[in-house]
């Protein structure tokens, strides 16, 4: 009978569900504790705890996948992981610089140097929030979430269930409407999803994630709807539609469409690179 109960509780621990859950808790919790700390300090110490948060809080997303999930953690393999995440901050640039020059030559955009700023302050403040977004969120959402819908369902329903999720995971922010998280959705749930599911790996997603964010902010766009202090003072202009509103580029169809012109090819290599 103790056996039993012992097997039963075992399965449950093990059942994708669980860990996914447990896991996102713990590390959810680790940035929690690490954001209240950063509060008091700025500059290169809130960047050192940032690092910090981030390797506390893949240590705790190693033990749980080694002793609770019981499963190989190749995700996070040190092999090529500094390529890959170079591979996917290059990726990351490229899609919000080109996303935010199509605006600007299409009249959406206009920006003007922010004259009481501190460039050295501003670069660390944005490197320093876009990594602690960027580790936790694809440790949460591509490491655990895909993972474990993936066990259960296959890629593409752990892809699809895993974009909604992450669209109106946004949904609390400022500015944030039902087509924001419709278009967080298409650009970022998928493309980021994609990105893992093409690479096997997080660091590529990690690296284009943070880029994303990171440059968002040192411009001084919104960052889906939070308010940037960057180097420039951004105006919008012309229709949501275009400049994103509120919500800042990520609200914009131009982000959407380029968002997807990326994901699609990665998916496609990504099916043709399953067995």
């Amino acid at each position: 009978m103790k056996k039993t109960r012992s097997n039963n509780i075992e399965r449950l621990l093990r059942f994708p569900i669980t860990w996914m859950l447990v896991g996102s808790v713990a590390i959810i919790l680790v940035q929690g504790l690490f954001l209240v700390l950063t509060e008091r300090v700025e500059g290169a110490g809130s960047l050192f705890l940032t690092l910090l948060m981030g390797l506390l809080a893949i240590l705790v997303y190693k033990l749980i996948m080694k002793y609770l999930a019981q499963r190989p953690i190749s995700e996070l393999s040190g092999q090529h992981a500094g390529v890959e995440a170079v591979l996917g901050v290059i990726t990351g640039t490229v899609f919000i610089a080109v996303s935010t020059l199509i605006i600007v030559l299409l009249g959406g955009y206009s920006f003007q140097w922010a004259a009481a700023a501190d460039p050295g302050s501003i670069l660390m403040t944005s490197i320093a929030t876009a990594l602690s977004a960027a580790i936790v969120e694809e440790l949460v959402f591509r490491g655990l979430m895909l993972q474990a819908i993936q066990k259960l369902g296959g890629s593409w329903i752990a892809l699809a269930i895993t974009s909604l999720t992450f669209g109106a995971f946004h949904l609390g922010n400022p500015g944030a409407t039902l087509w924001s998280a419709l278009a967080i959705t298409l650009e970022a749930g998928v493309l980021l999803g994609a990105a893992f599911l093409w690479r096997r790996n997080l660091w590529f997603a990690m690296g284009l994630h943070f880029a994303w964010n990171a440059l968002e902010a040192a411009l001084g766009i919104p960052v889906s709807g939070l308010p940037s202090a960057g180097l420039y003072t951004v105006k919008a202009n012309g229709a949501a539609w275009l400049t994103g509103g509120d919500f800042g580029l990520e609200g914009s169809i131009v982000t959407v469409i380029l968002g997807l012109v990326i994901a699609i090819p990665m998916l496609i290599r990504a099916a043709r690179k399953r067995p």
